[in-house]
């Protein structure tokens, strides 16, 4: 087994329930893809592996309540994305408005403005935050090239 799952067995197993190749497989898709993806596109891309879209429903679900994956809901459609263990446990996303893609930003540097948001707004609103989602809607990179070409590059 790769050693980027172990952590998830545990916590899988720990919690009464099997790590199956099924979870195995659907865990791996989410870690390996390079933009946030919805059970949809999950499910075409394990299908090959005879695992149903219901299938593919249950275990986000079960991976949202162990805390592996986060959702992001954006227009009413639910995205998913590795929650811990991550590189990049804080960072800003960016949906595009083109290809409807959702990329992690480069948030180096705003890390600390962030905390800093974080801390003012719960000590203005005496609460407790646990996570926040920074959503911005614009072109990506690629999309921005396309329609702009090379020569409006910033």
């Amino acid at each position: 087994m790769d050693r980027d799952l172990v952590p998830f067995k545990k916590m899988i197993e720990d919690n009464g329930n099997k790590f199956t190749i099924q979870k195995r497989t659907i865990l791996k898709t989410i870690m390996e893809s390079s933009v946030h993806l919805n059970a949809k596109e999950i499910y075409e891309k394990v299908k090959g592996e005879n695992i149903g879209l219901a299938t593919v429903y249950r275990n986000l679900k079960e991976f949202q309540e162990l805390g592996i994956v986060k959702e992001l809901n954006v227009n009413g459609i639910s995205y998913y994305e590795m929650k811990i263990f991550s590189k990049k446990p804080l960072h800003i996303h960016l949906k595009c408005y083109e290809c409807d893609n959702i990329i992690d930003m480069d948030s180096s540097g705003i890390d600390i403005e962030y905390l800093k948001l974080n801390k003012m707004v719960e000590e203005k609103n005496n609460m407790e935050i646990f996570d926040i989602d920074i959503m911005f809607i614009g072109l990506c990179s690629r999309c921005k090239e396309e329609r702009y070409g090379e020569t409006n590059k910033v």
